[in-house]
């Protein structure tokens, strides 16, 4: 039976925040919603990233409904992506139950990758175009990559995304569409997004089920997340087209370069 003994409005609230935030800006909740259950409410680094998988798993479905529905999805990108990121996960799992995930070696371990992540996905929102044109620009200077390369290196993409997200519920979002932005250049943007929302949904699942069967899943906390971010993002969604989107994603960015220092603070 499901414990909801845990059930705290001010997760609602913190979920309505984040989940309006996601709606605005398109940037996956785990770079926001994993370090505020850390550093706000104190949650141990791995059942914060164990719940929040779920939670990410459960939002990323709607998403995934609209963007199938309207045609949005390369299922081969897709195909490509959960080769590499499955099996890393079912990996990542395994090692995580064979170690004590409450020693402190372990949640260092978690919050300084996540803390790295956080400064690279801070990155990504500013200088996402600049890191694109440069990218572009090195790759056009050679001759084309093969589509049998470029499916490899996707493999490879879905492979450290497995790694990342798993260990710590950050990447899929703005690395991975950058770098996949970097490997199909011809590609509608809404495509990519698309298709890496969809990647992302069995990748969360499988992870955060897997947190679950080693018993570090907060449901109570889990319940209030998504009682507060489904209409957050709903909302956040509405408000977007009214809002400057670089002023937003420039107050974001800095956001998560703060919550990075704070992770990775001695």
């Amino acid at each position: 039976m499901t414990d909801l003994s845990s059930f705290n409005p001010l997760y609602s609230l913190s979920g309505l925040l984040v989940g309006t935030l996601v709606g605005i800006t398109g940037v996956g909740g785990g770079s926001l919603m994993t370090p505020l259950l850390v550093l706000v409410f104190g949650i141990h680094p791995a059942t914060a990233v164990g719940t929040d998988l779920l939670y990410a798993a459960v939002t990323k479905t709607a998403g995934t409904a609209v963007h199938g529905i309207h045609g949005r999805v390369n299922w081969r990108i897709v195909g490509c992506l959960a080769a590499g990121s499955v099996p890393a996960a079912l990996l990542m799992l395994w090692l995580m139950a064979g170690v004590d995930r409450k020693s402190v070696e372990v949640a260092h371990t978690i919050t300084t990758a996540l803390g790295w992540l956080l400064v690279m996905t801070a990155l990504m929102l500013l200088f996402r175009k600049q890191v694109l044109a440069f990218a572009l620009h090195a790759i056009g200077e050679r001759s084309p990559p093969k589509p049998v390369t470029i499916g490899i290196w996707t493999t490879v993409l879905g492979l450290a995304l497995g790694i990342l997200v798993t260990l710590t519920s950050v990447g899929a979002g703005a690395l991975g569409v950058t770098v996949l932005l970097v490997l199909y250049p011809r590609l509608d943007v809404r495509e990519i997004v698309g298709s890496d929302i969809v990647h992302a949904v069995p990748l969360t699942l499988i992870g955060g089920m897997g947190y679950w069967m080693i018993g570090e899943i907060n449901w109570g906390m889990l319940f209030a997340l998504l009682l507060g971010s489904i209409p957050g993002i709903v909302a956040g969604s509405l408000i977007a087209p009214k809002l400057h989107e670089r002023t937003i994603r420039i107050v974001l960015a800095l956001t998560l370069g703060v919550v990075a220092w704070k992770l990775l603070a001695p």
